[in-house]
């Protein structure tokens, strides 16, 4: 399933990002670097045994381990102690990259409720994407009734793009549903 995402990225987006932008080398057209997906877990301190379900989940979605994140400083108003796990998170590079990036974009987002696609302006100035999704239910591979608790997470993709308009356009042709 990757390779169909790869292979639309070489046929297609190479050819047409060259032309838009007047690229004199096929290597001066951005491409994506890694995707980045984030569940931020605050009750993981009220409840540990939530910080082993959504590994569960991550693994189920990405297909990688995902890694458990720890605060870094101790915020008396949150009750956080350093230290502590808050969250998971995955790193997606090559075809695993590729095939989650398919995924979300063919069928996670079409699946979420109310869905009119998504905003164009979460660009960070350097060409790199955050979304953020309200439910991991979103993604086939989760089964509803093993879930303990509905989270969100974040998804980030990171590319070569010098600017949001390449960023922008590189997504575009890629399938990604922005709104009009």
């Amino acid at each position: 399933m990757s390779a169909r995402m790869k292979e639309r990225y070489q046929q297609e987006v190479i050819p047409a990002m060259m032309e838009r932008f007047n690229y004199k080398n096929v290597m001066q057209v951005p491409r994506l670097t890694k995707v980045s997906v984030n569940i931020g877990m605050g009750e993981a301190l009220q409840n540990p045994k939530s910080l082993e379900a959504a590994a569960g989940d991550m693994t189920t979605i990405t297909g990688q381990k995902p890694v458990i994140r720890r605060a870094r400083k101790s915020i008396a108003a949150f009750k956080l102690r350093e230290g502590n796990p808050i969250g998971v998170s995955v790193t997606l590079r090559g075809e695993r990259m590729w095939d989650f990036l398919d995924r979300l974009i063919n069928i996670a987002m079409p699946r979420q409720r109310d869905f009119q696609g998504i905003s164009g302006d979460s660009f960070d100035g350097r060409g790199n994407y955050s979304v953020g999704l309200r439910e991991q239910l979103a993604f086939p591979e989760i089964d509803y009734d093993a879930v303990d608790k509905i989270r969100g997470m974040s998804v980030t993709i990171v590319t070569t793009a010098e600017s949001d308009d390449e960023g922008r356009e590189l997504l575009s042709l890629l399938g990604m549903p922005f709104q009009r």
